[in-house]
């Protein structure tokens, strides 16, 4: 920033005391931009159902929920904080597509890029998300033309984004280079300012292997301190790091008392010369000082729009200041911007015959949300529809199911008539995920059980359909948490040498999340996808109330 110029120039006072008096002049006019940001949208192009919590402005030891999000009330609050405002740049820290609701997912996401492009967005990071459907077709999201499956479904032909995707630590294995730029530089009022995007290095764990072939994700902060001697050779002293990776603050969503996670130590070892960081990833709000560099993150399914206002020396043209604000897109506050609310209309006009059939009904809210063991309501429920789409000796015989918790997006809430449509459906399991039904030995299961803490630090408990039950243990060592003689099958305990078909999604098929041994699994039986077995499972069993919990237990 401004004041190391001034300590340099400092330095070489013997050879000319007047040398630090120019750059450091108090005369010189800052130079204001205003950067808007925000984090994790997933198509969300409608106000999420759960809005946003914040503490209570009353108490605050309380939360309350406040209605919030949705394309049409962004797009006025952008155009609000864009006012009387000479440099303004509108930027994304990933995540913008993948697991969406059904409006955007039904159409490959194709009206959320039309949406964020309409509103201005004009950079982008990629998150781990952009690459749910592989490479190729994050590429035609930024180039347009029809899917090469699907064709053109929407209202009119895609265009493809018109913000710039960049990707600096994203690297074809073929080519040894970056998938996208790696940055980009804009200029306000002749002073450059560098945007770097890039995603967590941990992108290939927690994507599909195949989407993941082919590419290397390379270390975040080592991939922004090779890129700044580049930078500073053309003349850029302000940079700005866009990165799909964050944190876990103890604060409100516009503080910062407290901050955790993987966000703290990349910053940490970011060379001196990145001044702001918008961050994302953890679905998490906050407004941040890590190592002096002010970090910043807007919550979710953009409930969120982030100011940040910097000022930059016309003579360092470094940045001298950097302070942001956490604005919430507040449904209530914000009126729907007309051209976005033309464009959902036309989306919705091809998309509503599907999501609005009727699945079935629901006596209460199905929750995701995990027990202590790590079981949920909508867990089973859905690990019930793949063994009831599945256990037919046609469909694959199986005689378990079980589902990774990353795959179940979002509860399926109560209605005030109980009633349950395909959208709610989809949106819980929004992915598309064929089912798979492999043979697995008891031993393998055991294994596969086992992989459910391949990284200790989260570990991602498998959903099971019932009639299977087992025990970890909590104190037990990585390796060996599965209580052996607990595992049942309707009562009979698993024996490891036994063959039992088992169902799970395509994903999960070829090593996803971790779980590598069901790559070893033999006789694989495709089936329908993940979605449908779940609205014809509502179809053929409602109305649906959450069962007591009990399939997995936990020790310890």
């Amino acid at each position: 920033m401004r004041n190391r110029l001034c300590q340099r120039l400092a330095a070489l006072a013997l050879v000319s005391a007047a040398l630090a008096a120019p750059a450091c002049a108090e005369g010189a006019t800052p130079v204001e931009v205003r950067i808007l940001a925000i984090n994790d949208f997933h198509g969300n192009l409608r106000p999420p159902a759960g809005g946003i919590r914040i503490a209570d402005p009353d108490d605050k030891t309380k939360k309350i929920v406040v209605p919030a999000g949705g394309a049409e009330h962004m797009a006025t609050l952008l155009r609000q904080l864009r006012a009387d405002r000479k440099n303004t740049v509108f930027v994304a820290a990933g995540d913008l597509i993948g697991a969406s609701p059904f409006l955007s997912a039904m159409f490959h996401d194709e009206p959320t890029i039309e949406a964020l492009s309409m509103m201005g967005l004009e950079i982008a990071a990629v998150g781990n998300h952009e690459f749910d459907e592989g490479k190729d077709e994050l590429l035609r999201m930024q180039n347009g033309g029809c899917h090469p499956v699907d064709k053109c479904q929407g209202p009119h032909p895609f265009p493809g984004a018109k913000f710039h995707y960049l990707a600096a630590s994203t690297v074809a294995k073929d080519t040894g280079k970056t998938i996208f730029p790696p940055y980009e530089i804009r200029e306000f009022e002749g002073i450059p300012v560098a945007f770097i995007g890039l995603t967590l290095k941990g992108t290939p764990g927690i994507i599909s292997p195949v989407s993941a072939a082919g590419l290397e994700f390379r270390d975040e902060a080592e991939t922004v301190n090779a890129l700044v001697p580049e930078l500073k050779a053309r003349g850029v002293e302000a940079i700005v790091v866009l990165i799909h990776e964050g944190g876990m603050p103890t604060g409100d969503y516009n503080e910062c008392p407290g901050i955790s996670g993987a966000i703290v130590d990349i910053v940490r070892k970011f060379d001196r010369a990145v001044d702001v960081v918008v961050s994302g990833h953890t679905h998490q709000a906050y407004v941040c000082e890590i190592d002096g560099r002010l970090v910043t993150s807007g919550d979710k399914y953009g409930t969120i729009v982030t100011a940040i206002d910097l000022k930059l020396d016309p003579v360092t043209r470094d940045v001298i200041s950097a302070k942001a604000d956490n604005f919430i897109v507040r449904t209530g506050v914000y009126a729907s911007d007309p051209q976005q609310t033309a464009l959902l209309e036309a989306y919705d006009k091809v998309a509503a015959p599907i999501a609005n059939r009727r699945a079935g009904t629901i006596g209460e809210t199905l929750s995701r949300t995990p027990g202590d063991s790590g079981e949920s309501a909508l867990g089973d429920i859905i690990a019930d529809a793949q063994l009831a789409a599945t256990r037919a000796a046609a469909s694959g015989g199986a005689v378990l199911a079980v589902t990774n918790p990353g795959g179940i997006r979002t509860d399926i809430t109560r209605k005030e008539d109980g009633a349950v449509t395909y959208a709610d459906v989809f949106a819980s399991q929004p992915f598309r995920n064929q089912l798979v039904t492999l043979t697995l030995t008891g031993g393998q299961i055991k294994i596969m059980l086992e992989q459910q803490w391949a990284d200790p630090k989260r570990p991602r408990i498998l959903q099971v359909s019932k009639g299977f039950t087992y025990t970890w243990d909590g104190a037990r060592p990585t390796g060996d948490h599965i209580v052996a003689d607990r595992m049942s099958l309707n009562g009979a305990r698993i024996d490891p040498a036994a063959s039992y078909r088992v169902t799970v999604n395509n994903y999960l098929a070829v090593g996803g999340d971790g779980f590598t041994a069901l790559k070893d699994g033999t006789a694989p039986q495709f089936g329908i996808y993940d979605v449908d077995a779940l609205f014809g499972y509502f179809q053929a069993n409602s109305p649906i109330a959450p069962e007591a919990a009990g399939r997995i237990s936990r020790m310890n």
